[in-house]
């Protein structure tokens, strides 16, 4: 487990530095054959980290749930965000995974309900939602590179 937990501090860190170097107008520009943009993948990336972890052991989630409803599965940018909205989801994308590993190693996720992701991987268990958040952050991560590409042209 020590090794996921260090994935998803290194993959933060790259999003993170997405944040701090891509231009404002690049972070919320979607592409022409795009559906997103690169901040909607990294905010989203926050908030599903949350509901897998979280949602999946019946506990509460680590963040404002008007975040949750902007950015969860199944939703698509809508504006820009507001500057204060901005810092929170960059303060939350360290805070909420040292959180998680804290809460991990206090024994804190006693129950799981099992859950079939998009791509037709079962998780069972709360180590298999870290497994597949890694994925998940992965995907997007992707995402974030073809985005860069597309708006630079």
């Amino acid at each position: 487990m020590d090794n996921l937990f260090t994935i998803i501090r290194q993959n933060r860190k790259g999003l993170y530095h997405f944040l701090k170097s891509t231009p404002r107008e690049e972070l919320f520009k979607i592409p022409d054959g795009f559906n997103n943009n690169i901040w909607w993948n990294i905010a989203h990336v926050v908030v599903t980290q949350q509901k897998l972890v979280y949602g999946l052991s019946g506990l509460p989630l680590n963040i404002d749930q008007e975040l949750v409803q902007k950015y969860q599965k199944g939703t698509f940018p809508s504006g820009e965000p507001s500057a204060d909205e901005e810092e929170t989801i960059k303060g939350l994308l360290f805070s909420l995974p040292k959180k998680t590993e804290e809460d991990y190693k206090a024994g804190l996720f006693a129950s799981f309900k099992p859950y079939m992701t998009t791509p037709k991987v079962e998780l069972k268990s709360v180590e298999d939602a870290f497994a597949f958040n890694v994925y998940h952050e992965g995907l997007h991560l992707g995402s974030i590179f073809a985005l860069m590409r597309a708006v630079k042209n």
